[in-house]
């Protein structure tokens, strides 16, 4: 297994996608007052596929995908770079950054039961027993922000629209990963993501002419960064992670995700939240424990 290889490596690309994905809830909620859900989708999964492509370009390592290979990839980039990115943006125009990012971290949950049902990871004792305890701790960022700010039901609905196609696309990724480089399975799903929003491209030209520069500056670091960077770290650390493990270390996104709305966007929230923040801390660190 692969899970042990690079243990020190997988963990700083974890910490590098963790904090990416957590600055992209901000963004999208600030780059949103300009772009409309879909168009955002396109402009992001565009410049991540250039920036993606050329690094692959300048490598010039490719590995021809079976058949099987192909469909998993499609998967992949139908679900998680596609409808997630399209749902997550409009779920961001109707909930708060805080919100969002604990309703679509549900999506760990799913990844660590259908890991073990169908990666054949099984079921740690310590994996399920952190899960429980992030994801009682995301139900009460999620509770303390609702009772601040009335959530939207159909901001809700999307969220958990996300947080599906989040864990279909890492379980679609999964086995790619085990013959074919990350960077070129983050480049392949991502070019399949863009070609799946192509119908928005008549709206991405309508919102640049009319978007301020701070929001074009904003979808351009949606691309290079949460996009072409943090999913690459991503691939790199799953291909040498189990799923289940690695998907509950995102519960740490919602409580970064808080800090920084409350610096960048004014979102302040309630003590609450914040204790159900420490919750998700503790519930991470307890899935790095082992069994005897």
């Amino acid at each position: 297994m692969p899970t042990s290889r690079h243990p020190s490596s997988a963990l700083a690309a974890v910490a590098v996608t963790v904090l990416a994905w957590a600055s992209a809830f901000v963004a999208i909620r600030y780059v949103g007052q300009a772009f409309d859900p879909g168009p955002l989708a396109l402009g992001r999964l565009t410049v991540g596929a250039v920036a993606l492509g050329t690094l692959l370009a300048v490598q010039r390592r490719w590995v021809a995908p079976t058949r099987r290979e192909w469909v998993l990839l499609g998967v992949c980039g139908l679900a998680w770079f596609a409808v997630y990115n399209v749902a997550l943006n409009a779920a961001e125009q109707r909930v708060d950054a805080g919100t969002t990012a604990m309703l679509v971290n549900i999506g760990p949950v799913l990844i660590a039961l259908f890991a073990g049902l169908l990666l054949g990871e099984g079921f740690p004792r310590w994996l399920l027993i952190g899960a429980g305890v992030a994801f009682s701790g995301a139900m009460l960022i999620g509770a303390a922000t609702a009772r601040a700010e009335a959530a939207d039901v159909l901001g809700v609905l999307l969220c958990v629209i996300a947080a599906v196609t989040y864990a279909i696309g890492v379980l679609a990724q999964k086995p790619v990963l085990r013959r074919l480089p990350a960077l070129q399975v983050t480049f392949l799903a991502c070019a399949i993501g863009v070609a799946a929003c192509l119908p928005y491209a008549p709206g991405l030209v309508d919102d640049l002419h009319s978007a301020p520069p701070g929001a074009i500056g904003g979808l351009g670091y949606l691309g290079l960064v949460p996009t072409a960077l943090a999913f690459s770290t991503w691939a790199y650390a799953l291909a040498r992670m189990d799923a289940g493990r690695l998907g509950v270390t995102t519960y740490l996104v919602p409580p970064l995700t808080i800090v920084m709305g409350a610096l960048l966007l004014g979102e302040v929230p309630p003590a609450p939240a914040m204790a159900g923040g420490a919750v998700c801390l503790a519930g991470v660190a307890l899935t790095r424990r082992r069994s005897r």
